[in-house]
């Protein structure tokens, strides 16, 4: 980074019609030397970022050449559901509904969840609703603790603090949910001849914010490089719906609205952006914190916090490691 330009916002500001422009064509480029498929599959969930990486898409190849998938299941957001249905009919794509509850239930999803739960809260059960919450960025805090957050029936919410084996239990159940959104993806892939566009953006996939063989699986993935206020930056010019555009960040994995920043990011996508940002130029805290109207020492425990995630999300990134060579490989 230029020592002379001062530390701010507007270092993470793009031209974009130029990236726009940019994307579309490494797309075909992939799409036709690479991929070698007709079109792409793009899992839609009324957010930012699957609605930009339709748009892209939809651009690079052409609305013919687009499916958008809609994977509800009873713990959905009944707004993911009508938004992710107003961005394919503002892009003009065709759209696959594929309720998703019945699978779960056969799997076993909702009963492991509830008897995990149970573990903290043993009153919790039909009607009830819940989120895992962290303790977000503290001084003392030498690790994360999580927590979670259930809402009776009659909308008492009570906080109880997740201890190690149930947090597994609950993470490990929800995660069926990207595994059969990713199969029923693939399925229709395979049907068209089509590939599967991932939709991380760079926070998300620098941090390992994603499922192994879940959202994390994809053919390609094109606006990883993107921090998230890019992502919004492009999202206005390509005509993203303003309702997409306000909606704040949420996982839509719990039965409780639960943001990103709440169950894994140390602040929320903005402050997070620059300082993932800072970090990558090895700026130091001291800027950055005077950037974001934040303290030096906070910025240093999310640097801290970038460090950790990288080093303990590593082998999601992983392909299938290998003990020996395989002869037909390329060196």
């Amino acid at each position: 980074m230029n020592g002379s330009t001062p530390f701010s916002r507007h270092l993470l500001h793009l031209n974009p019609e130029l990236e726009v422009d940019r994307i579309c064509r490494r797309i075909r480029e992939l799409m036709l030397s690479q991929v070698k498929r007709r079109g792409l599959v793009v899992g839609l969930s009324g957010g930012i970022d699957s609605s930009v990486t339709a748009a892209l898409a939809a651009r690079a190849l052409g609305t013919e050449r687009v499916l958008g998938l809609e994977m509800p299941e009873r713990h959905s957001a009944e707004e993911s559901l009508r938004l992710s249905s107003s961005v394919a009919g503002t892009l003009g794509i065709q759209t696959v509904r594929e309720e998703i509850s019945d699978t779960l239930e056969s799997v076993g999803f909702y009963r492991k969840y509830e008897d995990a739960v149970r573990q903290v809260v043993p009153e919790y059960g039909a009607g009830w609703k819940s989120k895992i919450v962290t303790s977000g960025i503290t001084a003392s805090a030498t690790i994360t603790a999580f927590s979670i957050v259930v809402q009776a029936p009659d909308g008492a919410q009570l906080k109880r603090r997740l201890p190690f084996k149930p947090y597994l239990e609950i993470v490990a159940a929800t995660n069926f949910k990207q595994r059969i959104r990713k199969m029923l993806e693939y399925y229709h892939a395979d049907r068209l001849h089509y590939a599967v566009a991932g939709t991380p953006n760079r926070l998300e996939y620098d941090q390992g914010f994603f499922v192994k063989l879940g959202d994390g699986a994809a053919d390609l993935k094109p606006i990883a490089h993107l921090y998230k206020t890019q992502v919004y930056q492009v999202a206005e010019y390509l005509g993203i719906p303003e309702e997409i555009r306000r909606r704040r960040p949420t996982t839509d994995t719990y039965s409780l609205t639960q943001g990103q920043d709440e169950f894994y990011f140390s602040l929320p996508f903005d402050q997070m952006d620059l300082c993932l940002f800072g970090k990558n130029h090895a700026v130091p805290a001291l800027e950055v914190a005077a950037a974001l109207g934040i303290t030096e020492q906070q910025v240093e425990l999310v640097y801290r916090d970038i460090d950790v995630k990288r080093a303990t999300t590593r082998y999601l990134h992983l392909p299938p490691l290998l003990v020996d060579r395989v002869e037909w490989q390329e060196e």
